[in-house]
């Protein structure tokens, strides 16, 4: 079965940075498109970032909240998403969850995705 784990969540001062990983188990998933979520509190699951699969070139989404400050990448041979994210604020505070899906190419849409991890918490504080 497929397993994603999120690691890096922390608290950490506003204009900081943080890196979240992802390690997605049981399978390799090079040709699948992986995202990252968040979910602040009292809010719905934000779309933060994606990345498609190799045969799309690892092509990046990116919300325009987080367009310059967070750099999605994934490392394919170990299975592992990352989430680079500088300059952090106090609104990017909120549980950040991976998420792969089957198609190549990502998506904005949480309902897109097939799979998701437990979620990790980032805490922003001004």
């Amino acid at each position: 079965q497929v397993q994603l784990v999120e690691f890096g969540g922390g608290l950490v001062q506003a204009g900081g940075s943080l890196r979240l990983s992802c390690v997605v188990s049981g399978r390799s998933f090079s040709d699948r498109a992986l995202a990252w979520f968040r979910q602040g509190p009292g809010k719905g699951r934000e779309f933060v970032g994606s990345i498609s699969g190799l045969s799309a070139a690892h092509t990046k989404l990116y919300a325009n909240a987080v367009k310059g400050r967070f750099t999605i990448s994934r490392d394919d041979p170990t299975n592992t998403l990352f989430l680079q994210m500088s300059s952090l604020k106090p609104e990017d505070t909120a549980v950040y969850y991976c998420a792969l899906r089957q198609g190549t190419y990502g998506s904005t849409t949480s309902n897109d995705y097939d799979y998701w991890g437990q979620g990790t918490q980032v805490t922003v504080s001004a």
